[in-house]
């Protein structure tokens, strides 16, 4: 699909476009689709073992390739889908924790998942969201 656009932020990136072939983001006319972000360190891909910190983390990567496509960021977010592993008390209050830092004016639609695995070892998180830019047009 040659006539979307596609992103992949500096570093962690542009290191899995080229090693797994996907990007961070898309965008679709005034919608951005983020592939799902980790808990990773985005300059090293290293993950932060606590899942506080993951899950800090991951919002944080969501911020990253939202901007990156053009977005504003959390404000434009109205779904969110998260894995998790585990999925237990802890993980789900980091979540809200995060929810009411990003999304202060709003409550988006969001789905949460508890999964055996990730893509990687040590991930324990993973954060995918769509947001919508009425702003944006084509000419922006």
């Amino acid at each position: 699909m040659s006539h979307l656009k596609y992103y992949a932020y500096p570093g962690v990136g542009v290191r899995n476009r080229t090693q797994y072939k996907y990007s961070q983001a898309v965008r679709v006319g005034q919608r951005i689709e983020v592939a799902g972000q980790g808990g990773w360190n985005p300059d090293t891909g290293e993950f932060y073992k606590e899942i506080n910190e993951q899950i800090d983390q991951a919002f944080r990567n969501v911020e990253l390739a939202l901007h990156d496509a053009g977005g504003k960021g959390w404000s434009q977010v109205y779904r969110i889908n998260s894995y998790h592993v585990p999925m237990n008390n802890e993980a789900l209050d980091a979540m809200v924790r995060n929810f009411k830092r990003y999304l202060p004016d709003h409550e988006p639609l969001w789905t949460c998942v508890g999964v055996t695995r990730l893509a990687e070892d040590d991930m324990r998180v993973e954060i995918e969201v769509v947001a919508h830019d009425p702003d944006w047009s084509e000419t922006s």
